[in-house]
């Protein structure tokens, strides 16, 4: 049964609860490049943002170990060549060649390794967003207050 007192209990809940709900509303909204830290301190930068996203990019490499083998191989003939004579000389050729190519398919598949970075996306005090790409983004976390220089490169505020 629908009673007079429980109506006035009910709105007198919803109108102690609705400045909470209002309060936390405005502390996520950007106010004019002001952003407010988890301590209640106030900050006012137009180059400072909140991590909402960290995403982690792997670039694959190339693998240069066949033309590393070749090149390494013409240039260790050619060097041998240049040692003995005779029988010593086609010897140290044939040797030059072979470690020539061992060494330059190593040089060749080192130099082609995997690559990762992170891409921010960082909404600004102004309510705009950033996209940043860094190398490493070990000490940011999402939520994180951050300000990005002109280099582009990410310094953690709080």
């Amino acid at each position: 049964m629908f009673t007079p007192r429980i109506a006035v209990l009910s709105l007198a809940a919803l109108l102690a609860i609705s400045p909470l709900a209002a309060s936390a509303q405005q502390q996520q909204a950007p106010r004019n490049g002001v952003l407010v830290r988890n301590d209640g301190i106030y900050l006012r930068c137009d180059q400072c943002g909140t991590v909402e996203a960290i995403d982690q990019n792997i670039t694959q490499g190339n693998d240069h170990s066949m033309a590393g083998t070749i090149i390494g191989g013409l240039a260790g003939g050619v060097l041998g060549n240049q040692v003995g004579k005779g029988k010593g000389n086609t010897l140290a050729t044939v040797a030059g060649a072979v470690g020539g190519g061992v060494a330059g398919n190593r040089i060749g598949a080192n130099s082609g390794r995997a690559t990762a970075n992170y891409s921010l996306r960082i909404r600004m005090g102004n309510g705009s967003y950033a996209n940043v790409t860094v190398p490493d983004a070990s000490a940011i976390r999402t939520g994180d207050l951050v300000q990005i220089d002109p280099q582009g490169n990410i310094v953690r505020i709080q």
